[in-house]
């Protein structure tokens, strides 16, 4: 039976995965954080679910991106203007940049298991939230001061590996695939807004990939995740992160073009880090393993 508390728990985990995914900051993380608490997942399971979850905001990214879908699928059935044929290049090369690194590091973070103090991951994430501060404080610094700003058609294939490289460290707990992204197209002195799309625009092929992944080496946590929420469960918090992400994605962008985005980021970062302390000193009994 679908318990109240069950609905709580998905409706917190859609809220966590929408709101999270559009900031610089790492969803599956916070994901992760959550489910652990109120699951008591073990890190594994909790990872592979963080990844899971993602199924929802993929849904609100095809929606709210849909004209640039519509014309990637165009393209790839050779009916694709020269602006589109531009964009596929993109998507594909830094997709499967992505993909080369991002895999193994799966593979590698899912083999953690028994006695993992959660409080593990919470510093990495404190301490990744601070070095996605300063790369994006850095890389807005070094915007505003050059002028010569690129937009996606003064790309080359070396920058879209740099991209797909970049959104591949993602599958690492804790770092920022939006952040990881967005940071990188700013680097490369690509134009605020085309940065922010663009990033957006390339985690819909690079997470639905990352969907299929996490069934293909994570079935067995994934079913046994599913069991504790429920496919009832699971169903409502994809739909909330669905949902919440339709009204927040244009309002969260906005903000993640401003400067003050940074202190967000960096209070979040000592929020995570000084948890992830005590608990890893002072977990009072719990673990995640």
């Amino acid at each position: 039976m679908f318990s109240l508390y069950q609905l709580f728990v998905s409706i917190v985990l859609g809220i966590v995965q929408a709101v999270s995914e559009w900031l610089p900051i790492s969803s599956k993380t916070q994901i992760i954080l959550v489910s652990t608490y109120l699951l008591h997942l073990t890190f594994t399971q909790a990872y592979a679910f963080g990844l899971f979850m993602e199924i929802g905001t993929i849904l609100a990214a095809v929606i709210y991106f849909r004209r640039e879908v519509y014309a990637l699928l165009k393209t790839l059935v050779g009916r694709g203007t020269k602006e589109e044929k531009t964009l596929f290049k993109f998507v594909f090369v830094s997709t499967l940049f992505t993909g080369i690194i991002a895999v193994p590091l799966y593979i590698e973070v899912a083999k953690v298991s028994g006695g993992y103090n959660i409080g593990i991951p919470m510093m990495i994430l404190g301490i990744v939230l601070f070095a996605d501060a300063l790369l994006i404080r850095h890389s807005r610094s070094k915007y505003a001061i050059d002028k010569n700003r690129k937009k996606l058609s003064n790309l080359s294939m070396k920058e879209y590996a740099l991209v797909g490289l970049a959104q591949g460290l993602a599958a690492l707990p804790g770092v920022s695939r939006s952040g990881a992204t967005t940071s990188t197209l700013l680097l490369l002195n690509v134009e605020a807004d085309e940065a922010f799309r663009l990033s957006f625009i390339d985690m819909i092929l690079a997470t639905t990939a990352a969907v299929f992944v996490t069934l293909i080496f994570s079935g067995g946590s994934i079913q046994t995740t599913i069991a504790d929420v429920s496919v009832s469960g699971l169903i409502v918090s994809i739909i909330v992160a669905t949902v919440i992400s339709l009204f927040l994605i244009d309002f969260l962008l906005k903000i993640a073009k401003k400067s003050k985005i940074v202190y967000l980021i960096v209070a979040l970062g000592a929020i995570a880090l000084v948890g992830g302390v005590l608990i890893a000193f002072f977990p009072l009994g719990f673990s995640a393993g």
